[in-house]
């Protein structure tokens, strides 16, 4: 394996999937997603069916319990309400504290744990797919750059020089996610972003509407349908 990528079947992750596959060929990609007591499983599922398309192998680790008692939105044991309207106007509310559905430091545990899978399996680079639109406002503080910059050292210095960590996307806007992932024929309606487990996307959650703005900004239709 040459290459490891922190897949979570959402648009982010499938376009640096895309690369990797393109990159390094199919059979030298490994693609790691993770359970951390969600409240639905359609992210996951959108994983395993794009992991097919391009024919890598998948795994899973389950890391729920480590946020059991979160207060994050995101999560099944959560009492709050997933917010209906843009990050924006979330910060807003929390002045500057992450967001509600922020899981507490979950690219941090995320890349740990993805790095010590890559070094076991031999890959010797770790993507994942932070932009520069999650960063913005300290909305999801793990996807920024200082914060790809000091966990990428540690990992390089952790792996003895042996693991780097990429994130192509993060100076990039969730627009300019879709024109690479349009360019490398992503196929994005097996994806989901959602952050409800509906039988359609929401259309107003923080992520769906970041999506459907990504690509009105392309000037091409989302292929998935959505509620509203």
């Amino acid at each position: 394996m040459k290459a490891l990528v922190l897949f979570s079947g959402g648009l982010d992750s499938s376009v640096c999937l895309g690369l990797a596959v393109k990159t390094y060929g199919a059979g030298e990609v490994l693609a790691l997603s993770v359970s951390y007591g969600q409240k639905h499983d359609k992210e996951l599922e959108a994983a395993g069916k794009v992991a097919a398309h391009y024919g890598v192998e998948r795994v899973t680790l389950d890391l729920g319990e480590i946020f059991r008692g979160s207060s994050c939105t995101l999560l099944s044991g959560a009492e709050a309400a997933i917010p209906h309207e843009d990050y924006a106007a979330q910060l807003e509310k929390t002045n500057g504290a992450p967001v509600s559905t922020y899981v507490p430091y979950r690219n941090g545990l995320f890349l740990s744990a993805a790095a010590s899978v890559a070094l076991s399996r031999g890959c010797e680079v770790l993507y994942y797919g932070a932009h520069a639109d999650d960063a913005a406002g300290s909305a999801y503080p793990d996807t920024s750059r200082a914060f790809h910059q000091a966990i990428s050292q540690a990992i390089g210095i952790g792996s003895g020089g042996a693991l780097r960590v990429e994130a192509p996307f993060i100076d990039a806007s969730k627009a300019q996610v879709v024109k690479t992932g349009l360019a490398l024929g992503v196929p994005f309606e097996l994806t989901w972003s959602c952050y409800e487990g509906g039988e359609k996307a929401c259309g107003v959650c923080g992520t769906c509407r970041d999506r459907k703005r990504a690509f009105e900004e392309n000037g091409v239709a989302d292929p998935i349908p959505y509620e509203r």
